[in-house]
């Protein structure tokens, strides 16, 4: 590797893997909004303001604003979950143990 590519990222064993809910993604969009508009206010309050990174600052927060509607607006009904992967959801089973025919040791 040469010292101009960056280093690997790396992960920790015992991260969280699993996929976000809707709420999970609302709470992270809120937390990243509130931050952009302080920002914002910032940009604003600033002499003199500089009109085009305010208008970019306020794009930016008008896409995530959008982005948090639209998770705040989903539902995870089945309707929704076939609609996104094609099969009906089911509930989650006890793991099962496969039986001696399954893994094909002989009986």
């Amino acid at each position: 590797m040469s010292s101009e590519e960056p280093d690997p990222v790396g992960r920790a064993e015992d991260d969280d893997y699993d996929l976000l809910t809707y709420g999970e993604v609302v709470a992270r969009i809120s937390e990243v909004l509130a931050e952009e508009q302080r920002l914002l206010r910032q940009l604003r309050a600033a002499t003199p303001p500089d009109e085009r990174a305010i208008a970019v600052e306020q794009t930016h927060i008008d896409t995530l604003l959008a982005g948090r509607e639209r998770y705040e607006r989903q539902h995870e009904t089945a309707g929704v979950f076939m609609k996104r992967f094609g099969l009906a959801p089911r509930a989650p089973r006890a793991v099962e143990t496969p039986d001696e025919s399954e893994t094909g040791s002989a009986q």
